[in-house]
């Protein structure tokens, strides 16, 4: 029978099927973007910028972003790192650093300069400059507290006046050369504060006389009644101006002093007696300090080392009246966190302990009627005071290390955290009484920002993290007076080490409560958190991120701990800067020296 044919595509003829090109057609273009992967990721460095800048405009909806504030200089210490900007408070620094680990402080505020003239060239004993070292780094550390910028000048500055060549051959009383000298390098430096390094604030950081001066601005060249040449302030013109007429004054060779060797009752606007200034000229010693007087007279070293000692204790006395209603140490969720306040309570333990003193009791020459050196009283507050005239010791841990200390373990887990910590629990339990308990972290930290470095929070206060070490030597310039260490010796202040005393703490804290656990144990959990978030140590990476963990869910409470540990750092930073600087004119210009011993009066290192 002969074969029937079908139409293609009937269903006796079924329609071949179709080829699928898609899988062959991806596993091309994969294999292509390998390749060019592959053989161009050497070249990538080698794209221009114009190319790289351009490669931007291929998605054209990509969302802009903002690029993060230019890194300033000097703003980083350790792991400490900030930006300066009058944005500070913001609740949380990372909104305008765009780093979570950069604190935004305030502007640092304007230091003007105050000088003081020491010839170091005449000649003297070893140990009678070695004590005129020691009182001129007392004046320093004085003004330096105050918010002023110390500067010693000497014998190169006067030089450096164009007024130093009109006074060569001129037959001057040694009183009048001397002062005149001073005169002449103040007037090579500028406008500013020229005072005697034996003249030093004594006073509150919110005196009148004060806070004029810390605006830099000296209209008018200005004595003060009662402290002889002790302080003068001015500009420039009006300083190389009176030297000016001094030099050609015809009582020149018979004058004593430079307002005695003129007439002009205009070239001086005179304001009353500073309160809050103490000028220890000799006349002083002689009338209300005979015992400094009289060693002064007999061996000029050892006087001078009661000189030192007297006005260190004055410095100290004068702090303690002005803070009258006693010393805070900061200690919320006290006794359970004891151990972070010991080195607190040391250095409340140390501002309460009075400093020995040739004339005891005795007050400074300004202020006859303080009340001598007195201990005073120590609280252990859990919360912020407003209070002006008590000085507050603060010591702000790492969530980290409180919920270590506050859970009672050396080892936290991420559903602890969660469901048995409350979200910044130590910020809100240190301003509950003073903002409420509804308000939240975010209103919290900004109200703990300027309570830390706020205009008028200067000098009432000092804040550390409790994971730090603090040094003596800091805390001495902070304050502005050597501070009694008793037995200690080691630069960094510790807090009570033996078992006796850290109980004796936790019963002052504890205010009556019972304490279930060793304050040994509370050590190691202190020393446990600080490795971890000591960055130098090496650690397991399940710890890290137990941290991370722990400052996303407390975000309230690390910043307030990045901010006080910025901010502490930027002032020992800022000091350590002006440091290095004055260290260069030790030796003068070129290589020239200034005489030996200039460079004693910088604190030792």
């Amino acid at each position: 029978m002969p074969s029937r044919a079908y139409p293609r595509g009937s269903a006796a003829y079924p329609k071949p099927p179709a080829r699928r090109r898609g899988p062959l057609i991806v596993t091309l273009v994969g294999a292509i973007i390998c390749f060019t992967i592959v053989f161009s990721a050497s070249s990538v460095s080698q794209i221009p910028a114009t190319v790289k800048e351009a490669s931007s405009h291929i998605h054209p909806f990509r969302p802009a972003a903002h690029e993060p504030p230019a890194i300033q200089k000097n703003s980083t210490s350790g792991e400490a790192k900030w930006y300066s900007d009058w944005k500070w408070l913001k609740p949380f620094s990372s909104s305008i650093t765009l780093d979570e680990n950069r604190s935004v402080l305030p502007p640092l505020r304007p230091r003007p300069p105050i000088y003081t003239y020491y010839d170091v060239e005449i000649d003297k004993k070893e140990d009678v400059r070695a004590a005129e070292n020691q009182l001129l780094l007392i004046w320093r550390r004085a003004w330096w507290a105050q918010g002023f910028k110390p500067v010693i000048l000497g014998r190169a500055e006067a030089m450096n006046n164009p007024h130093y060549e009109l006074l060569q051959g001129k037959k001057l009383a040694d009183s009048l050369e001397a002062e005149l000298m001073r005169w002449l390098a103040w007037g090579h430096m500028g406008s500013g504060i020229l005072a005697n390094w034996l003249l030093l604030p004594m006073g509150s950081y919110d005196d009148h006389l004060l806070t004029n001066f810390r605006k830099g601005q000296y209209p008018r060249l200005t004595r003060y009644e009662g402290l002889s040449n002790g302080l003068y302030s001015g500009d420039q013109t009006s300083i190389n101006a009176a030297i000016a007429v001094v030099l050609k004054s015809a009582k020149l060779e018979t004058a004593l002093s430079m307002v005695e060797s003129t007439s002009d009752p205009d070239m001086f606007n005179v304001d009353p007696n500073p309160s809050d200034i103490a000028f220890y000229h000799p006349t002083v010693l002689n009338d209300f300090y005979k015992p400094v007087a009289v060693a002064i007279l007999s061996n000029q070293a050892k006087g001078f080392n009661y000189l030192a000692n007297l006005i260190t204790s004055h410095l100290h006395t004068t702090f303690l009246n002005n803070h009258s209603s006693g010393i805070a140490v900061l200690t919320p969720y006290a006794p359970t966190s004891a151990t972070l306040a010991g080195p607190a309570l040391s250095l409340a333990a140390s501002l309460n302990t009075c400093a020995d003193s040739p004339v005891p009791h005795s007050c400074p020459p300004n202020n006859k009627k303080c009340t001598p050196c007195t201990s005073l009283e120590l609280s252990f507050p859990s919360n912020l005071t407003n209070d002006t005239s008590l000085f507050t010791i603060g010591t702000v841990p790492h969530p980290y290390t409180l919920a270590l200390l506050l859970g009672k373990r050396t080892d936290i887990t991420v559903r602890h955290i969660r469901r048995e910590t409350p979200r910044d629990r130590w910020l809100e339990a240190t301003t509950q009484e003073t903002l409420g308990a509804k308000l939240g972290g975010s209103g919290r930290i900004v109200g703990f920002k300027e309570v830390v470095a706020g205009d008028h929070s200067a000098a009432r206060g000092i804040w550390a993290t409790a994971e730090q070490n603090l040094q003596w030597r800091d805390l001495e310039w902070y304050f502005g007076f050597s501070l009694p260490r008793g037995n200690l010796s080691a630069e960094e202040l510790t807090g009570p080490t033996t078992g006796s005393q850290l109980k004796t703490l936790a019963d002052a804290m504890a205010k009556g409560q019972s304490e279930t656990e060793s304050l040994e144990q509370q050590g190691a959990r202190l020393a446990a958190a600080k490795g971890v978030l000591n960055s130098k140590q090496a650690k397991p990476r399940a710890r890290v991120d137990m941290r991370e963990a722990v400052e996303a869910w407390n975000l309230a409470d690390t910043e307030a701990w990045r901010f006080v540990r910025a901010y502490e750092a930027r002032g020992r930073m800022e000091r350590m800067k002006w440091e290095e600087e004055e260290r260069k004119f030790v030796a003068g210009k070129e290589g020239e020296r200034r005489g030996e011993g200039w460079g004693r009066w910088f604190d030792k290192v």
